[in-house]
C-alpha cells in the first residue's frame, strides 16, 4: 500500500544512493526574477549548458512593481535584474513570460494555470512556497541557489525522503471559512514546526469538496507548517480543471494523463508516519495576532495571553493588549493578492463582499491579481470595476506587499490585513504589522476599516 506522495517520488528515482537518499529526476524547473537572471549566468561562466531548457520556465513577478503603467520597475536594481533574466533566458533557449505579456504572473500562480505543471509530475523553483503546485497533485518544493545550479545542469536533484503525515479535515466548512482558514487553523493546531521532515498529504471530505483554487492555497502554506512538500490527490475536479490548459496534454493524450492521475491516489490502507485530524465544521474564519502563522485565532475570539517571551515580543510589535478582541482591532492597510489568495475565485469572493460597499477612509485597500490571465478574466466579469468602486485600487500582477522586494511596502507600525502567507518581523516593510486571513476576511476588514468577521457581510 503506497501514499500519493511515495506513488511520485518513487516514480522518479534516478538513482537510489543509500540511507533514505536518492537522486531525483525533476520534470519542471521554476525561475523568477530574484535570481533566475543570476543562476543562469553562473552555469554559463562554468562551462555549462542547461541539461533541459524545454522543461525550465521563468517569469517576472519578485521585483516587478504592480502600479499600473510601470511595466516592470523603476528602481536600478530590480531593472538589472530583469535584465539578467532576460539576457541569460534567452542565451539558454528557456521560456520566458515578460511583463504583461500572456503567461506572466507569480510563479506558483501561473506554473498549475498555464498546466506547466501537472498532477504526479515534479517541480522545484528557488522559492519555498513552491509547494503550492501540491494542490493538483504534483510534488513541488523550493530549492536553494546550489540545487538551482544542479538541476540546469543535469535535471536531477539529490534528496533526502521525507516522513509522511496525513492531516484529514472531517465534516463541512460553514459560510465564510475559506481553505486559507483550514489551513491557518492548522497551523495553530501543530505550530510552524508541526511538519518538520515530512511530507503533508491533505485529505478528508472537507478537502475533497474545495475547489482546485483552493487546493493550490491550502498547499501554499505547507512551508509555513516546516514542511517543504504539501499535496492534495487529483480527483475529476482536477481532471476537469486542467482539461485545455495551455501546456498540458490534449486531445487523447490527455485523456490517457487523467487515467494516470487518477490513479495516484493513496492506497486505503496506506501507513502515514504521524496523522492530525481536524473538525472543518468547528473552524471558524482565522486571523493571526503575532509574527507567527501558527499566532492564529478565531476571527471572533480573543487575543491570547503571551506563554513565553518570544509571543510576548510578538504581540508588542504588533501592538495588541492580551485579552482584548482581536476584531474591531483598527486597519490601516488591506492585501489581497500574492500566491496565496490571487486567483479568479479569490477575486470574486472578495469583491462579492465589498459589492455596493466602501472601503473605509482611513484604509488604502489593494487588489493585485496573480498573473496576466487571471487580471483580463477578473476584468471580463467587471471586478475590477467593483473594486474601484469600493475605492480599492486595482493593480497589475506581481507579488507585491507580500514581501516587499519590488519596494511596495506597508508602513512602519501602519497594520495590514493580508491574504499573503507570512506575517514575519518586516515582512511586509520594516516595522509592518501583519495580520493573515482569507480573501474574504481582508475585504470584511477593509470595509469595516477594522479586523472584522466576514459573515457579518455575507448575505
Amino acid at each position: 500500500m503506497k501514499t500519493l506522495f511515495a506513488k511520485v517520488w518513487d516514480a522518479h528515482v534516478v538513482a537510489d544512493l543509500g540511507g533514505g537518499v536518492a537522486l531525483l529526476h525533476i520534470d519542471r524547473h521554476l525561475q523568477h526574477d530574484l535570481g533566475g537572471g543570476r543562476s543562469l549566468k553562473t552555469l554559463r561562466e562554468r562551462g555549462l549548458k542547461v541539461r533541459n531548457p524545454e522543461l525550465t520556465f521563468a517569469t517576472a513577478d519578485h521585483v516587478i512593481e504592480t502600479e499600473p503603467g510601470v511595466k516592470g520597475s523603476r528602481h536600478d536594481w530590480a531593472i538589472k535584474l530583469l535584465d539578467s533574466l532576460r539576457t541569460e533566458t534567452r542565451a539558454a533557449g528557456v521560456r520566458l513570460f515578460d511583463v504583461g505579456e500572456d503567461g506572466q504572473g507569480i510563479v506558483h500562480v501561473v506554473a498549475p494555470e498555464l498546466g506547466i505543471t501537472l498532477p504526479g509530475l515534479t517541480a522545484v523553483c528557488g522559492d519555498s512556497h513552491t509547494c503550492t503546485n501540491g494542490g493538483i497533485g504534483a510534488m513541488g518544493f523550493g530549492i536553494g541557489a546550489t540545487e538551482i545550479v544542479h538541476v540546469l545542469a543535469t535535471q536531477c536533484l539529490v534528496q533526502s525522503r521525507p516522513r509522511t503525515m496525513r492531516a484529514t479535515f472531517d465534516g463541512e466548512r460553514r459560510a465564510g471559512v475559506h481553505s486559507k482558514d483550514l489551513i491557518l487553523a492548522l497551523a495553530g493546531r501543530i505550530g510552524t514546526a508541526g511538519g518538520v521532515g515530512h511530507a503533508l498529504e491533505y485529505a478528508g471530505p472537507a478537502i475533497r469538496a474545495l475547489s482546485v483554487e483552493e487546493r493550490l492555497t491550502l498547499c501554499n502554506l505547507t512551508v509555513e507548517l516546516g514542511a517543504k512538500i504539501g499535496m492534495v490527490a487529483p480527483d475529476v475536479f482536477t481532471i476537469d480543471w486542467l482539461r485545455g490548459r495551455r501546456f498540458a496534454p490534449q486531445g487523447k493524450a490527455f485523456d490517457a494523463a487523467a487515467e494516470q492521475w487518477l490513479a495516484l491516489a493513496s492506497d486505503a490502507g496506506a501507513s502515514f508516519d504521524r496523522e492530525v485530524v481536524l473538525d472543518a465544521s468547528a473552524i471558524s474564519p482565522q486571523v493571526t495576532w503575532g509574527t507567527s502563522p501558527e499566532d492564529v485565532i478565531a476571527v471572533d475570539a480573543r487575543i491570547p495571553s503571551p506563554i513565553d517571551d518570544a509571543k510576548r515580543e510578538a504581540l508588542a510589535y504588533m501592538g495588541l493588549e492580551a485579552g482584548a478582541p482581536v476584531a474591531g482591532t483598527k486597519v490601516d492597510r488591506v492585501f489581497i493578492g500574492s500566491c496565496t489568495n490571487s486567483r479568479l475565485p479569490d477575486l470574486r469572493a472578495a469583491a462579492a463582499v465589498v459589492k455596493g460597499r466602501k472601503v473605509a477612509r482611513h484604509v488604502r485597500a489593494w487588489v493585485v491579481p496573480g498573473s496576466v490571465a487571471t487580471q483580463r478574466a477578473a476584468e471580463a466579469e467587471g471586478l475590477h470595476e467593483v473594486f474601484r468602486a469600493a475605492g480599492f485600487e486595482w493593480r497589475d500582477p506581481g507579488c507585491s506587499l507580500c514581501v516587499g522586494a519590488n519596494g511596495e511596502l506597508v508602513e512602519r507600525e501602519a497594520r495590514c490585513v493580508s491574504t499573503s502567507n507570512r506575517n514575519f518581523v518586516g515582512r511586509q516593510g520594516p516595522g509592518a504589522r501583519t495580520h493573515l486571513a482569507s480573501p474574504v476576511t481582508a475585504a470584511a476588514s477593509a470595509i469595516a476599516g477594522a479586523i472584522a468577521d466576514p459573515r457579518e457581510f455575507l448575505s
